[in-house]
């Protein structure tokens, strides 16, 4: 497929408002593509993604590396495509702008191709070391110079990774099940297996409706994790369940361990490749672990016998470098509180089967550890295990169904978080403003949106500036430099990409965000960079929130 047809149906998409039309037209695309390497890669660039999420590699191209290109394009010099950007607000369109100041393109330049695309981007992912950045620009430039305006459009958002058209998992989703006639549910359950929509999509082209029912997990590729409700309390669990599987709920980070054909792999909670930053748990599985399993668990830190705070598990994860003197530093332990494959998916099973095969696969050690676990009915006995958690400085307690399925992306009310704080929210970052005084310098306050998982975009929700130290302050704003794609006055705006806990006093109804609400008295609880835009809570979630605290209220 030409890159030039992509780029002019991303054109008309832009101009798209309603869902609805917006799926059915992406379904008529993709129904069109014949080829299923394009299939593949239009349906991640519709997302405004070249890899799936799980996918270790990046382009690692940001905005400054971009301009390079298209000042040896045009000829227009850096200061001056600048100031473009602060007056268009998109590089995409300032891109589309210098193009057609280029005129005529060179005859010799190559037409775009899907294909031809990808390939660039996977040789621009695959550079490191000296001389990288001088190879990217010089391919970047390369792709530019072969662009027409509109191409250079959604090629410079596609390489930024923001497309703005509203595309998420869920229209793309539901876009895949219109283009073959399949259940958007079936297109759902495979999603959640291979973690990989462009896959899906070939899957129901090619097989339809009995290839999805017959995805199967598989080692070394990432399965969604099953996630947990909040408890509204140990009676109602009691009532829901009746019998209750009660295990502690870990200040920690999620982890999912694949170990087979030799090889360990552990992903994040956002199903992010963290095995090289994890030696001694790779090493350990292998002396304690049975081969041939996915194991779900949690990663903790731990010094003098007691847990360090979360965020020194994520420093951890995101450790590049010196991770001998990381693992002195800050030394994990993990534990593991199910089991998804064991030679074959498991699933289909009740959870009380799957915890003994997770007791059959492995031998405890120093830090590979089976997470406790009680069985009961009686509301006293939780209330023992929620006490003692918290006594080890961990979170709570997670009450689970025994008879429950695991079920992959699945947030149901088999599993619920028993927690002692106030309810918080994740929500993405979408903005800032530059602080005042001697705060001058750093980002001291931050826009919050929630996610509509039906169109995949951001609504805003308000504005926390309360609940950080200087120190936060100064690595939040490192953090954020980066994504800051335009700047009015003190205001900036970022690429969503970060994700922050917050806690609030009450959700009310407001007309001055999108969402429809607004947090009283927001305060910063946490940094969440082991979630994602898409593991945000939703616009729903917000909605059930509200109308809880409403019935309360009432009450």
């Amino acid at each position: 497929m030409k890159f030039r047809e992509f780029a002019e149906f991303c054109a008309i998409l832009e101009r798209v408002s309603s869902t609805l039309e917006m799926t059915g037209r992406i379904a008529s695309f993709l129904r069109r593509i014949e080829d299923d390497d394009d299939l593949y890669n239009v349906v991640h660039f519709l997302m405004g993604r070249v890899f799936p999420p799980w996918d270790e590699r990046e382009l690692g191209v940001g905005i400054g590396l971009v301009c390079k290109a298209l000042e040896n394009v045009s000829g227009v010099s850096k200061e001056k495509i600048e100031s473009m950007i602060k007056d268009y607000g998109d590089l995409g369109l300032v891109a589309e702008r210098l193009l057609k100041g280029r005129g005529i393109k060179s005859l010799f330049a190559e037409e775009l191709t899907i294909k031809r695309v990808r390939e660039i981007f996977d040789e621009i992912a695959s550079l490191e070391g000296e001389g990288s950045q001088k190879r990217k620009i010089l391919l970047l430039t390369g792709l530019y110079g072969s662009a027409s305006p509109i191409e250079a459009r959604y090629l410079t958002r596609l390489i930024l990774g923001e497309m703005r058209l509203g595309v998420g998992e869920g229209i793309m989703r539901d876009a895949i099940a219109r283009a073959w006639g399949v259940d958007a549910e079936l297109v759902e359950r495979a999603y959640m297996i291979v973690n990989d929509l462009g896959r899906v999509a070939i899957i129901a082209k090619n097989e339809g409706k009995e290839g999805l029912k017959n995805v199967k997990i598989q080692l070394h590729i990432p399965v969604k994790m099953m996630l947990a409700q909040v408890a509204e309390s140990i009676e109602q669990a009691l009532r829901e369940m009746k019998t209750i599987a009660v295990e502690w709920k870990y200040d920690g980070s999620r982890v999912q361990v694949h170990y087979g054909n030799g090889k360990v792999t552990i992903y994040s909670r956002r199903l992010e490749n963290v095995t090289k930053a994890l030696p001694e748990i790779v090493e350990e599985i292998k002396k304690c672990v049975k081969e041939g399993v996915i194991l779900d668990g949690e990663v903790i830190a731990v010094k003098d016998g007691k847990p360090m705070p979360f965020q020194e598990v994520l420093r951890r994860f995101r450790r590049k470098h010196e991770i001998t003197k990381a693992m002195e530093k800050i030394p994990l332990e993990a534990y593991f509180f199910d089991i998804l494959y064991n030679d074959g998916e498991v699933i289909d099973l009740p959870l009380k089967e799957r915890r003994k095969i997770l007791e059959s696969v492995i031998k405890e050690s120093k830090i590979i550890k089976i997470a406790k676990q009680v069985v009961t009915n009686k509301k006293e006995e939780i209330e023992r295990v929620f006490k003692e958690a918290l006594d080890a400085g961990h979170e709570g307690a997670m009450l689970k169904n025994p008879n429950s399925p695991y079920t992959p992306g699945k947030r149901g009310r088999h599993w619920l978080k028993l927690k002692e704080v106030m309810e918080t929210l994740d929500l993405v970052v979408v903005g800032g403003e530059w602080g005042e005084g001697r705060r001058s310098h750093l980002i001291s306050s931050f826009e919050l949106a929630c996610l509509d998982p039906r169109t995949g975009k951001l609504l805003r929700i308000g504005q926390v500036g309360t609940g950080f130290t200087d120190e936060d302050l100064e690595e939040l704003t490192e953090l954020f430099k980066p994504l800051i794609v335009k700047e009015e006055g003190k205001k900036v705006y970022f690429k969503p990409k970060i994700v922050f806990e917050v806690a609030y006093q009450e959700i009310q109804k407001s007309p001055k965000y999108e969402s429809g609400f607004a947090l009283r008295f927001p305060r910063f609880v946490r940094l969440r960079d082991d979630k994602g835009v898409e593991d945000a809570d939703t616009i729903d979630r917000v909605r059930e929130l509200y109308e809880k605290q409403f019935a309360r209220a009432k009450s």
